[in-house]
């Protein structure tokens, strides 16, 4: 008879503060058969904390090795072991470990499951003051200064407010490129040590920010940065976008009205104004 295969869940753990953790993450770091964590003795500090022993076996599970204990943690699984996956802080996969684990699992159809917890993205992100009704998460910032300025060139037009981890030495520089790139002027949000006795929360404009963050920050760093704000298009301007979606075989009504809808203006007076264009 062949048994069913075990689980893989993916667990949140408290961002500082032990005492978010679920009474979900504490069962199953008490029956887990494997626990692959970022760190061991951040577990085994954690487990201590929530006052629970770890009665599987417990396996480094890094970036640096990654790849290399996919089989034997895959080779659990298939032989009916759940395995809890557990980084740092927040939730494996996002800037953490877990994703190359879950795409094996998911090719191979084994089961996936997640116990839903903390999360630096959204608690800076509540915490910003900035809108949050549409996001976008960035990971870390690029570190090499070319590629950081094509990165904040794309932010530049982005509308939605984006949210990001950067490290505490290179957050002034970070800053400082973005109001060069972005403007002074553009709103953001520095939040440090998230849930942890020191937490802080700075607000203020890139400018004033970047001029803050020059005298050094130490911690966790989330950024939270606000979007582009909308530009009005002007129907006269869209013309020459439809005229040339046209030459390359679209119809002129599909055209005008794909043009037209992401722009936010009227597809008659753009279809109109597109026909006057040619007399």
């Amino acid at each position: 008879m062949i048994s069913a295969p075990g689980r893989l869940v993916l667990a949140a753990t408290p961002l500082g503060d032990p005492g978010d953790a679920s009474a979900r993450l504490v069962e199953a770091l008490g029956s887990a058969e494997v626990i692959a964590a970022e760190d061991t003795r951040r577990l085994r500090t954690l487990a201590s904390a929530l006052g629970v022993s770890p009665s599987g076996r417990v396996v480094s599970f890094y970036e640096d090795v990654e790849t290399a204990r996919l089989p034997k943690l895959l080779e659990s699984l298939r032989s009916g072991e759940n395995v809890l996956l557990v980084t740092d802080a927040g939730m494996p996969s996002v800037s953490d470990p877990g994703f190359r684990l879950v795409a094996a699992c998911v090719a191979e159809e084994l089961p996936v499951t997640c116990l839903p917890g903390p999360s630096a993205v959204t608690t800076a992100l509540a915490l910003s003051g900035l809108p949050c009704d549409r996001f976008c998460f960035e990971g870390f910032a690029p570190r090499k200064p070319g590629e950081r300025g094509k990165w904040l060139a794309e932010l530049a037009t982005e509308r939605r407010t984006a949210v990001f981890f950067e490290s505490p030495h290179r957050l002034a520089s970070t800053l400082a490129d973005a109001a060069t790139a972005l403007g002074g002027e553009r709103r953001a949000a520095v939040c440090r040590e998230l849930t942890k006795t020191y937490e802080e929360v700075k607000r203020g404009t890139l400018a004033s920010l970047s001029e803050w963050a020059a005298d050094g920050v130490r911690g966790e760093i989330t950024v939270v940065l606000e979007g582009a704000a909308r530009v009005e298009a002007r129907v006269e301007d869209l013309v020459a976008e439809v005229s040339a979606r046209v030459a390359g075989g679209e119809r002129l009504k599909i055209a005008a009205a794909a043009v037209a809808e992401a722009a936010g203006v009227s597809k008659k007076e753009l279809y109109d104004a597109v026909v006057a264009s040619r007399k």
